[in-house]
């Protein structure tokens, strides 16, 4: 009878030893990347609400947009922080989305695609935060994804009443 002599190659006292992306997690520089690609869209959102609350003057919409436009500089702020962490460059890029939005006149409309925008960040954030090993940045990232659900929640509200 022969004797089975199966060998690991990976003992299990060795998992510690692995890299984050064994393990499933981004790498420090695939973090860094999608920090930066929130942060120009945060920018973009940032400046969209901005102008938007100045053309509105005063009201519900002006209202709004300026409460969306301090969660957009808090988490621009925020990644920020979390990109130099990483030893990075933060980008100085606005995104695309800003000129888009800006070129759309009726408020209802540009609302609509500010509310569309929002959504992309929470899809990217839904798919990244599994991948995220560091419980601070983790932290952050899920306070922004539940503050971009409220705010869509709230532009959907102004943008049903200013249609």
């Amino acid at each position: 009878m022969s004797e089975d002599k199966t060998r690991f190659s990976s003992p299990a006292c060795a998992m510690q030893e692995v890299g984050d992306a064994y393990m499933g997690y981004a790498t420090p520089a695939e973090m860094a990347a999608f920090l930066n690609e929130l942060l120009e869209a945060e920018r973009a959102g940032s400046r969209v609400t901005l102008e938007s609350a100045r053309e509105a003057g005063s009201g519900a919409v002006a209202d709004v947009m300026t409460a969306i436009q301090r969660d957009e500089a808090r988490w621009c702020a925020m990644l920020l922080r979390h990109i130099e962490r990483l030893g990075a460059e933060p980008t100085a890029t606005t995104g695309a989305f800003y000129g888009k939005a800006m070129a759309i006149a009726a408020m209802s409309e540009r609302i609509a695609f500010l509310n569309r925008g929002q959504g992309w960040v929470v899809k990217k954030l839904r798919l990244m935060l599994p991948k995220v090993r560091d419980d601070g940045l983790h932290a952050d990232l899920e306070a922004m994804l539940r503050s971009h659900v409220a705010n869509i929640a709230l532009a959907d509200k102004l943008a049903a009443g200013t249609r």
